[in-house]
């Protein structure tokens, strides 16, 4: 049965989280998370003084490593439509130039073609829709301008998935419920959600069934994490 990804249980499961979520995120990954945010920061590089969009933000933290790459008042959005979220990532705000907005990746509340790199980590398989929410992401990003996804993957050594696989499915669950009580499950979710969500050559493809091109994907510490790579056509 696939995993339910409805906007209402989204939406409750990460306000359930969101106080325990930049710990948790450290927590598991052995602060690795900073590391692939640097990785999609270097690949974004900015080319005009166009403002850049971050979707699925959660606290921010991918809002914030763009922000601190760039010199100029280049300003940086972040969107969410869990509440509770937002409310910490204004908590961690220090710059004028990270403007957060309550919004569904659905539906972004922007002009066609603002933002010169758009861009999403850990969020898109969260969404209802994998390819409508790159048809909106693709939609707000200028021509010539860049889609960047980081998303959780499986490694390709056989015996790194297969122990990969066993604490993603037996560990985590169990350790997450334990430090970060909550009725959504949340920690049994993300080895679902990772296991039904598209990577590799799939992804790709449907960026460009999104309207991007010279899509390309880079896999992050034996495969854990990939970045993915589109072009929005001139």
């Amino acid at each position: 049965m696939p995993v339910d990804k409805s906007g209402a249980r989204i939406r409750q499961m990460f306000g359930e989280i969101a106080v325990r979520y930049d710990f948790m995120n450290h927590f598991l990954s052995a602060g690795t998370d900073i590391y692939w945010r640097w990785q999609t920061v270097r690949l974004a590089r900015p080319f005009n003084q166009s403002p850049m969009l971050d979707v699925c933000t959660g606290t921010g933290d991918l809002a914030f490593a763009f922000r601190k790459q760039l010199t100029a008042d280049v300003p940086v959005f972040g969107t969410d439509f869990t509440h509770g979220m937002l409310k910490l990532a204004e908590k961690k705000r220090l710059d004028r130039n990270v403007v957060f907005v309550e919004a569904d990746t659905l539906s972004l509340p922007f002009p066609d073609e603002m933002f010169q790199v758009v861009s999403v980590a850990f969020g898109l398989r969260n969404v209802s829709s994998t390819i409508g929410g790159l048809k909106e992401m693709a939609r707000v990003c200028q021509p010539g301008g860049k889609v960047l996804v980081l998303e959780f993957s499986l490694p390709d050594n056989r015996m790194l998935s297969r122990i990969y696989q066993w604490y993603f499915r037996n560990v985590l669950p169990k350790l997450g419920q334990l430090l970060v009580r909550n009725r959504q499950a949340a920690y049994e979710y993300l080895p679902q959600s990772v296991s039904e969500f598209p990577s590799g050559s799939q992804l790709t493809g449907l960026m460009e069934e999104a309207g991007l091109e010279k899509t390309s994907f880079r896999k992050l510490t034996g495969g854990i994490a990939t970045v993915y790579l589109g072009h929005k056509p001139l």
